[in-house]
């Protein structure tokens, strides 16, 4: 996966790359598909979400920049996969889903692992996890309609967020910030993408 699926593709990031070599995959999809997962493609998770496609997480992952000593948020925790990625490269990882069987899905298997860096909160992600901000980066793993503005005070000055974001829930392309100031912001607009819907108060209410 990580040869033919990830570098061959463009993912340069060493520590993104290794991070993916450690994490076994297979143990954070639900057995019936766990014969697909090494498969570039998201696969099906409890809640009607999906695990992302491998590819799309390693490239938002080295969008980010990251460094090992940084402090991580996550938006749509899911089964937990993307996030102990994210635990073999920065210090520590907060992730937030909205789904409480996703919660104690991705708890259970993140302390069976050993993953203790990894802090899985229950709420509505697209107003992040305050309690622990500033972030060095925050990724966001569905797409909503625009930055959440919630998210944008959360990041460190200095800090990257990586977002899909579109004029739809099934329509996005991937937005990269980078907060440059107190107050001020610079955006890019990336690859097209598609995330299932942010779904809370400053994504898609009722996607």
């Amino acid at each position: 996966m990580v040869e033919q699926q990830l570098r061959a593709r463009g993912v340069r990031d060493t520590a993104v790359l290794q991070a993916f070599n450690t994490v076994p995959r297979e143990l954070f999809v639900p057995r019936p598909h766990r014969v697909y997962a090494y498969d570039d493609t998201p696969l099906p998770i409890p809640a009607g979400q999906t695990i992302s496609q491998p590819y799309v997480v390693a490239h938002m992952l080295a969008l980010l920049a990251l460094r090992h000593s940084n402090r991580v948020l996550e938006v749509g925790t899911g089964s937990g996969y993307a996030a102990a990625v994210l635990s073999r490269i920065v210090a520590e990882v907060h992730t937030v889903e909205r789904h409480q069987v996703l919660v104690d899905y991705a708890r259970k298997r993140l302390m069976q692992l050993g993953y203790e860096n990894v802090f899985v909160h229950h709420g509505d992600g697209t107003r992040g996890w305050p309690d622990a901000a500033p972030y060095n980066a925050i990724i966001v793993a569905a797409g909503g309609p625009g930055v959440p503005e919630s998210l944008k005070e959360q990041l460190a000055v200095n800090g990257r967020l990586v977002i899909p974001v579109g004029p739809n829930p099934r329509q996005q392309r991937l937005i990269l910030v980078k907060r440059t100031g107190e107050t001020t912001y610079r955006q890019r607009e990336l690859s097209p993408v598609a995330f299932v819907p942010l779904i809370g108060v400053e994504g898609w209410e009722n996607a």
